[in-house]
């Protein structure tokens, strides 16, 4: 994990030298939906999608090739469903990607594609939210945690991006502790978002 991220701040720091002085800087709002999920190390508890929302200002720095980065700070929600019983976290989410937009003439200015890639980091914001109390001693949520988010959109009139992103933990997010007597149970988050981002 510290070569991927090592390696991903290598060519950040390329990317930051070579891009020209005449790059677009843009500021935005984003938000969206989240369809959060966990990867347990065990198959005898099954967890389910529980839904959540994001939203942030983000920056945008693109080169007139098309290529360049965008980075957000996030207020957003994740949990998990554990036998209808509900868990909430809040977090606070930075993710950084590179980005690469397809400028096609012609259509460019109403339309454009885009796919994006790059480390997120989270901190924790709250403890967990349940819907039943039984479970909040059974759950520990980290105070940090860090993945990959991959993420494919279009944007329209060089205004508003609607994309779908997902987002990859790679740092265990959850400790799950006496369910059926087995003891510490690890999950992994995994995320797939719908997002929109309004740019100024």
């Amino acid at each position: 994990m510290r070569k991927i991220i090592g390696l991903f701040g290598c060519i950040v720091l390329i990317l930051f030298v070579a891009v020209p002085a005449n790059a677009q800087l843009r500021l935005g709002i984003k938000g969206g939906l989240n369809i959060a999920n966990v990867k347990l190390n065990s198959d005898i508890v099954k967890p389910y999608n529980v839904t959540g929302f994001h939203i942030g200002p983000l920056v945008e720095l693109i080169s007139p090739i098309g290529l360049g980065l965008d980075g957000a700070i996030l207020y957003s929600q994740k949990g998990m469903d554990i036998g209808d019983e509900i868990v909430m976290t809040d977090y606070l989410e930075v993710p950084v990607n590179l980005k690469w937009k397809l400028q096609l003439p012609v259509i460019e200015r109403v339309f454009k594609a885009y796919a994006a890639a790059g480390p997120y980091a989270q901190i924790r914001l709250s403890d967990e939210k349940s819907t039943l109390n039984n479970i909040k001693d059974q759950i520990e949520t980290k105070s940090f945690g860090v993945g990959v988010n991959l993420g494919i959109g279009v944007e329209l009139f060089s205004v508003l991006q609607v994309g779908f992103n997902y987002g990859i933990g790679l740092t265990d997010d959850y400790s799950i502790n006496k369910i059926k007597d087995v003891m510490d149970i690890k999950a992994k988050e995994k995320n797939m978002a719908i997002t929109a981002v309004l740019l100024f």
